[in-house]
This record gives C-alpha cells, structure tokens and sequence, in this order.
C-alpha cells in the first residue's frame, strides 16, 4: 500500500504531465497543402506563436497577425447508435466543436483555418487565445456560448 502511494506521489515528478494545447482535426480554409480531415495539435504556450503540427506541416502563426476567433458548434442525433445499439440513444445529441482562426500572413493576405477541437480541449484553447491575441472568441449562438463557458 505504501508503494503504490509513493508511486502516485512521484507521478508528477516523471514528466508525465500533458502537453499542453489541444487536439484538433483541420476541416477546412485557405491552406491548399494541408488536406482536410488532417490531425494535429494546435499549440498554445508559445509566447508569440499560435502553433499548428502533424507529422506532415508545422505552421506558425503570429499571435498579433490573428484578426478572428470564433466558435460554433454542430449538434447531431446518434441515429446510428440508435439503430445498431438502442432506441435510447435518440435522445442524446453528439457536438462537433469548431473553431475558425482569421489571420493575415507574412505578405499580408487574410488566411484562415477552421479546426474541429476536441471538447475536452475546447475551453483552455479558448482561454489561452484570449489571453495571447487580446481578441474575445465571438460565438455562433448561445448554445456555443453555454458550450464553450457554461451558463455565461
């Protein structure tokens, strides 16, 4: 017993601890080399850049080049579910969340990048973009708002 509080104790020590940032899907914008439904992390802590990456790209996005933040929300009945699993399933919803960054590029054209973000990702990425652009994150309606902040 006291190995595995010792053990619990150190977890934090071992370099463990996530990185932080979220896990997004690109679904779509203006970069024509990056194919949607591209995976990835977009990156928060940097000081100065909004960083994008995958395996294929990196993009780096200066966060007083970013113009635009906003958050939407798509929401579906589980009718699959339904069907192959139970009728019960019709009465959840299952919420797609996306956010668009605007920004204007390096020669000064506006860009853009809509991203699904994973929902337990959502409200730091938010959170942390407000902070390092100095814009607020506009909503597509209230139930985006009560999605992304609670019951604001």
């Amino acid at each position: 017993m006291k190995h595995l509080l010792l053990l619990f104790a150190l977890m934090p020590l071992s370099g463990a601890a996530p990185n932080p940032g979220g896990r997004v899907e690109y679904i779509g914008g203006t970069l024509a080399d990056l194919p949607t439904g591209t995976g990835g992390r977009l990156e928060v802590t940097d000081a100065s850049h909004l960083v994008f990456t995958n395996k294929q790209r990196k993009l780096d996005v200066p966060y007083p080049s970013i113009n635009l933040l906003e958050y939407g929300q798509k929401a579906d009945r589980r009718y699959l579910a339904a069907v192959l699993v139970s009728p019960v399933f019709l009465l959840s919803k299952k919420r797609d969340h996306f956010l668009t960054i605007g920004y204007a590029d390096a020669e000064g054209h506006q860009q853009a990048l809509v991203l699904k973000v994973e929902k337990r990702d959502l409200r730091p990425v938010l959170a942390s973009l407000e902070a390092r652009t100095g814009l607020r994150v506009t909503f597509q309606d209230n139930e985006a708002r009560k999605a992304a902040w609670g019951s604001k």
